[in-house]
């Protein structure tokens, strides 16, 4: 039977909703990966030329308010707002009026953007004090905060703009650009570094310029793909479209629903300033790495199943929207629960591969790697926040996720008071992983009682068994890796093969196991793979 489904395709069928999104969640997660290991290069960079401490710490809490910003908007957050309402246009008005109602709100928001980053210039200082309060107590540390602030928050026009193109062209079924544009931020700074912080009497200074030059390309290579799909901006539209009230009421909410992971996250730097120098740093590019599986994964997943989604819910096709969720949270499992495992097990050699040279010493390397295992413990609830959470939107929900949200952050700061002290940095790390573990639960919960029946049995036991696998798979990482990998970090090519051997070793592993219980999920990959495959041919 297993057998039968592997290789049974005697013919291609007709591209199913499930193949649709497997593309989509395809194109972004290839796109996302290349951004990832770009910005694992940047933070390298970084690391490299500017260590963990004084700088970086500035740099850092600096870049905090516009990356969270990043995040909600180019990760979801804001199209999410965005996407339901302009699918639902699409759907029952057409394309013109979906376009006017785009043109309306690029300009709204243009407007919106301008007067936030003038804003964030002027109280620059004030915003220093609350996501940094630590720093005052040094006043070269809090002024070069400060100074750093002022140049990166017009980095918030920049990237709203490029947002909301990214969802009108999701929503128009074109994911590839959107997916690439992170891409051109990362290369800007590491530009930077080499070409404009050299010659700067503040090199860090020019870290920040790369960030604004990177946020410039990123809007700019939407614009193409936008003309061919029919967007042209000059065309009269109205000042207000009727379809940018029901945004607005959406958006606020949405987008604080969306955001509680990133809100957690600086609550981790607001606690994190108040500790060592260095443990904002710590903190940072711990989540970085976490940001890996999330991104190609998580973040890949919800961006390709949120149009589904809302198609679904606009034409009120009810067992077809149940069966795509129960699809991607069968899916989102079976591959971050090892990712998981794999990051926990492995997260000193990773942490020192990927950062442990120049001025990030083995001290700053072990302590990421602290960092690390604390916010590993989460990382299937990030993803699974992040595909229930997609689906509320898609149902233009908009009181669920934010009051789920709401008490999870509550539940952060609380748990970051109380495990900041016996575990420091790591302790923040820790709130944040429980505070997703509770939003995620509470999300069920209330999707249970909106939804009723969902087969929760069938997904508990997609998970009991990728769970088994993934523990399975842990071991033998854990074992392999203590022959192989070098315990000297400082050899460099000597930790790169013993890494590589050992990730080889655990997704082989976890692959053979999923083929031989035959998972559902393993083969629906393959199967949907190959039918991508003969597509191309």
């Amino acid at each position: 039977m297993c057998q039968a489904n592997l290789f049974g395709l005697a013919q291609l069928q007709k591209v199913s909703e499930q193949t649709q999104i497997f593309k989509a969640a395809g194109v972004v997660g290839g796109a996302t990966l290349l951004s990832r290991i770009l910005g694992f290069l940047r933070d390298a960079v970084i690391a490299w030329f500017f260590g963990a401490g004084f700088y970086t710490d500035a740099f850092i809490a600096a870049f905090r308010i516009p990356n969270l910003l990043r995040r909600l908007f180019a990760e979801g957050a804001l199209s999410s707002a965005f996407v339901p309402v302009f699918t639902e246009y699409l759907v029952h008005q057409g394309a013109d009026e979906a376009h006017r109602l785009a043109r309306s709100a690029l300009r709204l928001l243009a407007l919106i953007l301008v007067t936030l980053s003038f804003a964030g210039i002027l109280l620059a200082p004030q915003i220093v004090r609350v996501i940094a309060p630590g720093f005052v107590a040094s006043a070269g540390k809090f002024a070069l905060t400060v100074r750093l602030t002022r140049v990166l928050f017009p980095y918030i026009f920049f990237i709203g703009l490029t947002a909301l193109c990214m969802g009108i062209l999701n929503a128009l079924g074109h994911f590839a650009a959107p997916a690439l544009a992170p891409a051109f931020l990362n290369l800007a700074m590491i530009s930077s570094v080499f070409l404009i912080s050299p010659f700067m009497d503040e090199p860090i200074m020019g870290l920040a310029l790369g960030v604004l030059m990177g946020g410039g390309l990123q809007l700019a290579f939407q614009f193409p793909f936008l003309f061919k799909k029919g967007l042209v901006f000059r065309r009269k539209t109205p000042r207000w479209h009727a379809g940018l009230k029901k945004i607005l009421n959406l958006g606020p909410p949405f987008v604080l629903g969306g955001a509680v992971y990133q809100i957690n996250v600086l609550v981790s730097t607001f606690w994190g300033s108040l500790l060592e120098e260095g443990s904002v740093t710590y903190l940072y590019f711990a989540d970085r790495l976490v940001q890996f599986p999330l991104g190609i994964f998580a973040i890949a997943t919800s961006t390709a199943v949120l149009p589904s989604f809302s198609r679904q819910a606009a034409a009120q096709d009810w067992p077809a929207l149940k069966a795509t969720f129960i699809q991607a949270v069968k899916m989102i499992l079976f591959i971050t629960i090892p990712a998981t495992v794999g990051l926990v097990v492995l997260r000193e050699p990773i942490v020192a591969l990927l950062f442990q040279r120049g001025e990030f010493d083995a001290e700053a390397s072990r302590l990421t790697a602290y960092a690390l295992l604390y916010y590993g413990i989460g990382i299937w609830a990030f993803a699974g926040v992040r595909i229930v959470t997609a689906l509320f939107f898609a149902l233009q929900d908009t009181r669920t996720p934010l009051n789920t949200g709401l008490l999870s952050i509550g539940a952060n700061i609380v748990l970051g008071i109380v495990l900041m002290g016996p575990l420091a940095h790591g302790g923040l790390a820790l709130a944040t992983s429980l505070a997703s573990i509770l939003n995620l639960g509470l999300l069920l919960s209330a999707l249970k009682m909106k939804l009723g029946s969902l087969d929760w049995r069938s997904i508990a036991r997609s998970a009991g068994r990728t769970v088994v696998a993934a523990g399975i798979m842990g071991l033998a990482v854990w074992g392999v890796g203590l022959i192989i990998i070098p315990s000297e970090t400082g050899k460099l090519f000597g930790l790169f093969c013993g890494l590589m051997g050992s990730i080889v070793t655990g997704i082989g592993l976890f692959s053979a196991f999923s083929l031989f219980t035959c998972s559902p999920e393993f083969i629906s990959i393959l199967d949907e793979a190959k039918k991508v495959m003969i597509g191309k041919k």
